[in-house]
């Protein structure tokens, strides 16, 4: 157990153009070099080319993609006798939502082009 007491959660700041944690958060991971304003150009000019091309809220889409990719349960190791088993546990929405993210990215920086 800590000697400390516990830490308050941190709730991520919306930036005023989309007033969104979401995108929040997604800058905040594409952040290249300390350049905010460039993650934001990058992010704003992306979620212009969905609206673009599907005629529809972007960040509904936005939502939507990273509802279908966040997971609901991980595997995490226990060491239970003398052996160490892969045991399921929960994630709760913001770790959901942080993953989600890193796998959108890393599968958008896979991509040719």
């Amino acid at each position: 157990m800590s000697r400390r007491g516990t830490t308050e959660e941190k709730t991520a700041k919306s930036y005023p153009i989309y007033r969104n944690r979401l995108v929040n958060m997604l800058v905040n991971r594409i952040l290249k070099h300390g350049k905010k304003s460039l993650a934001y150009q990058i992010i704003y000019r992306a979620l212009k080319k969905i609206q673009q091309k599907t005629k529809t809220n972007p960040l509904s889409i936005l939502r939507q993609a990273i509802r279908g990719v966040t997971p609901d349960i991980a595997v995490k190791a226990r060491r239970v006798g003398g052996s160490t088993h892969q045991v399921p546990i929960e994630i709760g929405s913001t770790q959901g939502k942080a993953l989600a993210i890193r796998w959108l990215l890393g599968a958008s920086q896979k991509r040719p082009g």
